[in-house]
């Protein structure tokens, strides 16, 4: 296993066009069609970079900033954040390219968490992350803060073992 890997090696893109199966009445996307489309390609990501069979831990952060609508084009882009023992959080940007106007445009975007298993179910290790654009960067330092809020949230850490968490609130 390779002991740390960038972003970009884990970058997975999938491009859909939207379909009237996959609408509402109002024409627009349903929410649990393109939460399915993000776990799909999350889960690619975390497979290249744990190179082992990889689970949806959680689903942090689904933004539905734009409404994505019927004829649409939609583009996926998933690359692991940072990893952690046997976990991993992967970060989703979504786009639309209008079939008319063929502008791109970030319209929503989400952070899932995938745990690494053997062929048994159990947590397996994963190599590190080694963030190299500033965007990277800003995502690899907040995903420990997400982490460790998921933590405190869960029961699993108590709030003043929050490192990451106290330097946002309390100035030395």
């Amino acid at each position: 296993m390779q002991s740390s890997k960038t972003p970009k090696e884990t970058l997975a893109v999938a491009t859909k066009v939207v379909l009237p199966n996959d609408t509402n009445p109002l024409g627009n996307l349903f929410g649990g069609k393109l939460l399915a489309w993000m776990d799909e390609i999350s889960s690619i990501s975390a497979h290249r970079h744990a190179q082992q069979i990889c689970v949806t831990a959680s689903v942090n952060h689904v933004a539905f900033k734009n409404p994505i609508r019927l004829a649409d084009i939609v583009t996926l882009e998933a690359k692991v954040t940072r990893a952690f023992s046997s976990s991993m959080e992967v970060f989703i940007d979504v786009y639309v390219e209008d079939f008319q106007t063929h502008t791109r445009t970030k319209c929503n975007e989400a952070i899932f968490t995938f745990v690494a298993v053997d062929m048994k179910g159990s947590p397996a290790q994963v190599p590190t992350i080694q963030p190299e654009t500033e965007e990277e960067m800003l995502r690899y330092n907040g995903a420990l803060r997400r982490r460790q809020l998921s933590l405190i949230l869960a029961g699993k850490m108590l709030a003043n073992e929050a490192t990451e968490l106290k330097a946002l609130f309390v100035q030395s």
